[in-house]
């Protein structure tokens, strides 16, 4: 009887111990979760860049203007004409056919744009139709200057109309040859306007060229805003100061 009581307690006691083991199991104690990862930053957008030049064809000794537009660029380059701003124009004068090269550079890339430009054997001078030269007024009065937006080269109505006048009469006269001034009001660094003034030059030759003068015969310039036609501080003088002038190039 003693013999059978401590064998049913050793029972009790071994179920009592395997119990306990497996309440320890199901505490187990769990691990961390691992640590927070930030998700990767978004790429930065890629450059575009395009590239085009006015005329496309020209004699030999002839200039064009290379316009060029980027976005999401730092920086910009053109073969042949060296570091240039983002967006802009500028008159170049190949003495060979060229193919313009413009790579535009950012931190999302690079962007290559290219444009050619064909230079020919001069064709013959087109005779005038007088061998006069008009006066100063006479052609103020035929031919009238492009007056642009704040901090803007893109003629507007009003100036495609200008541009087109003068067209008409500078086709009629083909003895004359002509410079465009680019001017800007006062406000802005003296190095900004030049290059606005320069661009807003370009543009007026841009569309006279588009309707049929002869690149050739246009010289342009920018005076920034070193030359005012007004100076007083308001509105409407700065208007007279954001211009493209014509005048004969004697």
């Amino acid at each position: 009887m003693m013999r059978l009581q401590t064998t049913r307690t050793k029972s009790i006691v071994t179920t009592a111990m395997a119990a306990m083991l497996l309440l320890a199991g199901c505490h187990k104690k769990q691990s961390a979760p691992p640590p927070y990862t930030a998700p990767p930053a978004a790429p930065a957008a890629a450059p575009t860049a395009t590239l085009t030049a006015e005329p496309a064809t020209i004699d030999l000794g002839q200039s064009v203007v290379l316009t060029w537009h980027t976005t999401n660029a730092t920086s910009v380059s053109i073969d042949g004409v060296g570091p240039v701003n983002l967006n802009g124009t500028t008159n170049v004068t190949p003495s060979n056919s060229t193919n313009f090269h413009l790579v535009a550079t950012g931190d999302g890339g690079t962007a290559d744009a290219n444009f050619r430009v064909t230079v020919r054997v001069p064709a013959a001078p087109v005779a005038g139709t007088s061998s006069d030269l008009p006066d100063d007024a006479t052609f103020h009065a035929a031919v009238p200057d492009v007056f642009f937006d704040y901090d803007s080269y893109d003629l507007n109505p009003a100036g495609h109309t200008a541009t087109q006048q003068a067209a008409t009469y500078l086709n009629q006269h083909s003895n004359i040859k002509l410079l465009i001034g680019g001017y800007c009001d006062e406000r802005g660094s003296a190095e900004y306007n030049l290059a606005l003034g320069e661009n807003r030059a370009n543009a007026a030759k841009t569309a006279l060229v588009n309707a049929g003068v002869s690149a050739s015969r246009i010289r342009v310039i920018s005076y920034g805003k070193e030359k005012q036609f007004c100076t007083e501080q308001n509105e409407s003088c700065w208007q007279q100061n954001r211009r493209a002038q014509f005048n004969i190039d004697r």
